[in-house]
């Protein structure tokens, strides 16, 4: 069989000239002719140019792609930007911190708020299929060339975010959280069914290390570029001394045929080696720890994790409540570095747990998830904490509940509010998302909320009735 090429290019600086001419080379090489409805798919995932520096694709790089896919399309009838930025937050907020307005409006191509675009369903025939059926912004739908730009970054749950998993970002607030708990990577492989990825340039001229949101830059100086999905991220996994079959996303994605995990089956070429890259990030480092061994002395937080209902991952839940306060504390500490010590103590509770909690004086607790279940005595009250989970059959993918920003924050704070004076509170949820960890924690902690945060209070909420606007718009539009 013909082998699936994968390009490792140098490249040592966020220069968009540079840019272009490494990914207009790499196009050549690899017979890519962007042609009909093209779309350039980024990874917003959240943006601001001093909490959240590193977390995105960076402006630089989507102004060199753009310029070598002009360079190189033919026949073009559209092309445009589109993405869904993470954690509620609109998606238009995140493209201004990032940069991205003047790079879109210079080259004169079209931008698509998946959060504001019409939502269709895609039917999906593969037979180890978690669904059915999944849900995506029009534009994705009907595109007929996709161009996928990742940011190289480690992930807290899934060990890295490369070109598979950034397809995360293609659904709207009601559907991304569906199957966002121990069936992530199953979800992340099902989304590869609804368009492949004609072209993949990876960001990783500064990649990401440790976390998602709020990941420590390492210099890597390098443009990773393919036309398989599962063949790029196969050269990216053994890029920082991963095993690919770690990546469980990627072994699914195999299984399923949309390309190769093994090497041998792969033809490597470009200027940059891979044994010269894997030789720069030795100490590339990852963060995939469990929440009761990684919050230890020195934070105010600690947690107790049980057993959880699915027996595909019975021991613990990477996808969901876990890998949310993780990503929710870093938050506070891009705000506030000495939130361990200066929060109150909580002790955040998931899973089905036995046994006593042998909390301390003035400790509180936060039992997260729906599949959450405790009995026992807190201040001498008996207290019982039923779980109401429900498998993935059991969850209607077209019956979602709103994910809104002022929806969540609301319900959030008026349920602290009213349980102000509880030593204990229950937070239903499959996941209990990011945004809500960091309104609990909030309250119960006794610290500064960031979604109040002058450096983004303001700018979020207009950006959010921007978003507003323009979903009204387009509905009004497709009547």
């Amino acid at each position: 069989m013909e082998k699936h090429r994968v390009l490792i290019m140098r490249c040592e600086e966020y220069d968009p000239d540079r840019i272009c001419a490494v990914v207009k080379t790499g196009m050549e090489e690899l017979g890519v002719r962007p042609s009909g409805k093209i779309l350039l798919k980024p990874n917003v995932v959240i943006a601001h140019p001093e909490i959240f520096p590193h977390a995105f694709t960076r402006k630089e790089f989507l102004d060199g792609v753009i310029a070598a896919t002009k360079a190189m399309s033919e026949d073009v009838e559209e092309l445009a930007v589109g993405e869904r930025s993470g954690i509620t937050i609109s998606t238009r907020f995140n493209f201004k911190n990032a940069g991205y307005p003047a790079v879109i409006k210079r080259h004169g191509v079209k931008v698509y708020y998946f959060d504001e675009t019409p939502q269709v369903a895609v039917p999906l025939k593969g037979k180890a299929r978690l669904r059915n059926q999944v849900f995506v912004p029009k534009p994705v739908a009907d595109c007929d060339f996709l161009i996928n730009l990742p940011k190289f970054k480690a992930h807290p749950w899934c060990r890295l975010t490369l070109s598979l998993k950034n397809y995360i970002g293609i659904q709207d607030d009601r559907h991304r959280l569906v199957d966002h708990n121990s069936f992530l990577e199953h979800k992340i492989a099902d989304l590869q069914e609804v368009v492949d990825s004609k072209f993949i340039a990876i960001d990783a001229i500064v990649a990401g290390q440790k976390m998602m949101l709020t990941p420590t830059p390492f210099p890597l100086g390098a443009i990773v570029m393919g036309t398989n999905s599962c063949a790029v991220d196969t050269v990216g996994c053994h890029m920082v001394h991963v095993d690919p079959t770690e990546l469980i996303h990627l072994r699914l994605a195999a299984e399923r045929g949309y390309g190769p995990m093994d090497l041998e089956q792969i033809e490597v070429s470009g200027d940059f080696p891979l044994e010269e890259v894997r030789e720069k990030t030795k100490d590339f480092q990852f963060c995939l720890e469990r929440i009761d061994e990684y919050f230890g002395k020195d934070s105010n937080l600690s947690c107790t994790v049980g057993a959880f209902p699915e027996s595909h991952s019975p021991d613990y839940c990477w996808g969901g409540c876990p890998g949310a306060l993780q990503e929710a504390m870093h938050i506070f500490r891009g705000f506030y570095p000495d939130v361990d010590r200066s929060m109150k103590k909580i002790r955040y509770v998931v899973g089905k747990v036995e046994g006593p909690l042998d909390l301390e004086e003035g400790e509180r607790v936060i039992f997260a998830g729906s599949c959450t279940s405790w009995e026992g005595e807190i201040d001498g009250e008996h207290v019982k904490i039923e779980g109401s989970y429900r498998t993935s059959s059991e969850v209607d993918e077209t019956r979602t509940r709103s994910n809104d920003m002022l929806l969540k924050h609301t319900i959030a704070l008026w349920h602290c509010l009213k349980n102000r004076s509880s030593r204990y509170i229950h937070v239903k949820g499959c996941p209990v998302s990011v945004a809500e960890n960091v309104d609990y924690l909030s309250a119960f902690g006794k610290i500064k909320n960031p979604n109040f945060e002058p450096r983004l209070v303001i700018s979020a909420n207009i950006a959010y009735w921007q978003m507003q606007f323009g979903r009204l718009w387009n509905r009004v539009g497709n009547m």
